[in-house]
């Protein structure tokens, strides 16, 4: 991963987490605050969802699919080998759910994609 991609994930965190020290968040950490912000975001969608704001339910999932969007630009395809690779794959599994959560009200989706965001954040939270 390049210093730009880095910066790129950083900027889409900020859309939807504030935080003062951004710029100096090691590379790790950036990756592991736009993970937190994801879960957030589900969290979020699962509230407005059950309180009937399906418009703060998509705002809240759209913001999602930019994360995961951010994590998936992040990887190096080259470098990463197969672990990049099968990553790449389950990001764009896990953004085609969250817009199938969106469209048809699927807590229990949106229940799947956090599991396996919480899966990946785990492993990558033992990498430091």
């Amino acid at each position: 991963m390049n210093i730009e991609t880095h910066r790129r994930g950083a900027r889409q965190y900020a859309d939807v987490h504030s935080s003062s020290s951004l710029g100096e968040e090691s590379p790790h950490r950036l990756i592991q605050m736009l993970m937190e912000g994801f879960l957030a975001r589900i969290n979020s969608a699962k509230g407005a969802m059950a309180h009937g704001d399906m418009e703060a339910k998509s705002g809240y999932i759209s913001r999602a699919i930019g994360i995961v969007g951010g994590l998936n630009e992040a990887l190096d395809l080259e470098q990463g080998g197969e672990l990049a690779m099968n990553l790449h794959q389950l990001y764009d599994y896990m953004s085609s759910r969250l817009l199938e959560a969106s469209r048809e009200n699927s807590e229990e989706k949106l229940n799947e994609v956090a599991s396996l965001m919480r899966d990946i954040k785990e492993a990558w939270d033992a990498i430091a």
